[in-house]
């Protein structure tokens, strides 16, 4: 006779063989050998492009006190989120094309997902805030300084954080329920959560009802955020009488409209792909757009049209070249 095995002690083996599991194996974006070394110099080149662009912002907004605003305030962290979200995956992508070593710990891809959907829903939240930043600074210029003062900017960014770190381990506490075979082959450069559900070898409702909810809140919510500010901005500028006047209001916007464009665009299309598609290439290519290729352009995105950023660089460099020289002579 059978003697029936209780939910608890299924669950609990479960999470004993997720614990004492060997490895995941990271495919990549190919499995040519040939084309190895090409993806290994491009995305070696963009990683570097994105850590220098948004260094260079930080360092521009911290060195000149003419641009410690609250916008420049958000951007910098901005920068810096950006810096670690493109840390959290591409690092990893390199070493294991440099070693020919797929393989990743389960602690490892358990890590990886924390920290990518922390940053994702970082970028998320701080453009909204941004988004309401400019809002105020357009629609209530008198009352700007008085709304968005130092202690009110603080309290967002920790708002920020705190729905980052609170999102980010409720997905990792339902990814943890999950169990799989002893070995998965994961077609991705890194462990992204949409391909490891749909390879798990149990039920998985419970973590797509926790992800679709979180997307439906933690998503929608702050792209809501930001249409209503804009549509107050567009109100506003329509309103303004100098020409000048409706040029300058809308430069000041245009960068951040077209950083939140390719966020929401390219982290979109990850998603459609992964639903629409069975094939995981699409998908691990949409990744790549919002993963790598959106934190690279946001520095030149803020900074090309930034007289002040342009401004600060060239003072800080300027300033820098003179020093060096005095100490020389």
């Amino acid at each position: 006779m059978r003697v029936p095995i209780s939910w608890s002690y299924t669950r609990t083996l479960a999470a004993e063989n997720n614990t004492h599991m060997s490895e995941f194996l990271l495919l990549g974006l190919s499995k040519e050998l040939e084309v190895q070394p090409l993806i290994y110099v491009i995305f070696l080149s963009m990683y570097l492009t994105t850590i220098l662009g948004n260094l260079l912002i930080i360092l521009a907004a911290s060195s000149d006190p003419r641009l410690h605003t609250p916008m420049y305030f958000f951007l910098c962290n901005l920068s810096l989120v950006d810096i670690c979200f493109t840390s959290t995956t591409v690092p990893k992508m390199l070493v294991n094309i440099q070693t020919q070593r797929k393989a990743m710990s389960y602690e490892g891809c358990i890590t990886q997902i924390f920290f990518y959907v922390l940053f994702i829903n970082l970028d998320d939240f701080l453009l909204t805030v941004m988004a309401y930043d400019r809002f105020v600074a357009i629609c209530h210029p008198l009352h700007y300084t008085v709304i968005m003062n130092p202690r009110l900017c603080g309290m967002l960014l920790l708002v920020c954080w705190v729905l980052g770190v609170l999102n980010s381990s409720l997905d990792v506490s339902a990814f943890l329920r999950l169990s799989f075979c002893p070995e998965v082959k994961i077609p991705h450069f890194f462990c992204e959560l949409n391909q490891l559900i749909k390879l798990a070898c149990s039920d998985t409702f419970l973590i797509n009802l926790v992800i679709y909810c979180g997307v439906l809140l933690l998503g929608g919510g702050p792209l809501l955020g930001i249409i209503y500010s804009y549509s107050k901005i567009i109100s506003s500028i329509r309103g303004m009488a100098s020409v000048q006047g409706r040029y300058k209001a809308f430069s000041t916007c245009a960068s951040h409209l077209s950083v939140v464009s390719l966020f929401y665009v390219t982290s979109m299309g990850v998603y459609l792909s992964s639903a629409v598609s069975e094939r995981a290439y699409p998908s691990a290519v949409a990744s790549v757009l919002y993963m790598v290729v959106t934190p690279m352009l946001n520095p030149f995105i803020y900074s090309l049209r930034n007289k002040d950023i342009k401004r600060a660089l060239k003072t800080f460099f300027v300033q820098g070249t003179a020093k060096r020289s005095i100490v020389l002579h």
